[in-house]
């Protein structure tokens, strides 16, 4: 009996490291994406829906009310002609109005030259801009401070 006990021990032992081994090697089905700060006027409902928007794909959200949204932009190098409705920021890059997390995903992983990805204005159809079934077409751009913004996604 003595003999055995030690060898079911490192059995069990050895099977426990196999499955955290194989655990902490495996596919990863969703990993956590970063968190986003964000800048926003405090009874803008939009924004609400975008934050909400965020989460359910997968992002953290660190929302802040902000009165002079103006100052926001300017401290984070948005051009004017881009300026939407709120501001965020993640993995380096500004985000500026209704971006689809899609299309922040893919910024993340791909990391192009630019300051970051803009939805000018506050088109119908965009994330937390949903309006019934109505959806105008809509660019996502990717800006700089130098230079024309460049289209990074049509929606």
């Amino acid at each position: 009996m003595t003999i055995r006990r030690p060898l079911q021990l490192r059995a069990l032992w050895a099977a426990g490291l196999v499955v955290v081994v194989l655990t902490a090697c495996g596919p990863q089905e969703n990993p956590a994406q970063p968190t986003i700060e964000v800048w926003r006027s405090p009874n803008c409902e939009c924004c609400s829906k975008w934050i909400q928007h965020l989460r359910a794909n997968g992002f953290n959200v660190s929302a802040h009310g902000e009165r002079d949204m103006n100052a926001v932009r300017k401290r984070f190098g948005v051009p004017q002609k881009v300026a939407a409705c709120h501001t965020g920021t993640v993995g380096g890059y500004v985000i500026e109005g209704h971006v689809p997390a899609e299309d922040i995903k893919r910024l993340l992983a791909e990391k192009p030259s630019g300051r970051g990805l803009a939805v000018p204005g506050m088109p119908v159809g965009s994330p937390g801009m949903e309006y019934g079934d109505r959806h105008d077409p809509y660019e996502v751009l990717l800006f700089s401070e130098l230079g024309e913004p460049q289209v990074f996604a049509r929606h």
